[in-house]
């Protein structure tokens, strides 16, 4: 998995994504974010558009990152989830918890 994080203003962290996010990469996506959030980026907007699959563990590690934010002032939303992400989340139930959007202008607008 390829993760690259990019800091906007306004404490907001763009963490883009591409590959699987399974129980082998779920760790470093954590990790990703956890160093977001305590460099005082609580504003998380997590590019799904290059997720091609995700597992229980990748979905356990975007609850964990979801509650973090919120835990920080913040929050998340994934922004451009792919048909198979998005199919997990409504599987899963968790659509109604992980907010989705388009772009990260629609995430956190200015």
């Amino acid at each position: 998995m390829e993760i690259a994080v990019a800091h906007h203003p306004e404490g907001i962290a763009e963490v883009t994504l591409i590959g699987r996010l399974n129980m082998v990469t779920a760790a470093r996506v954590r990790e990703s974010i956890h160093e977001a959030i305590i460099g005082n980026h609580p504003r998380i907007a997590v590019d799904m558009a290059g997720v091609s699959f995700l597992d229980s563990s990748g979905l356990g590690a975007l609850v964990w990152a979801y509650k973090a934010a919120k835990e920080a002032g913040g929050g998340l939303v994934l922004i451009e989830p792919t048909e198979q992400v998005q199919l997990v989340l409504e599987l899963t139930n968790m659509s109604s918890v992980l907010t989705t959007a388009p772009s990260l202008a629609e995430a956190y607008p200015s």
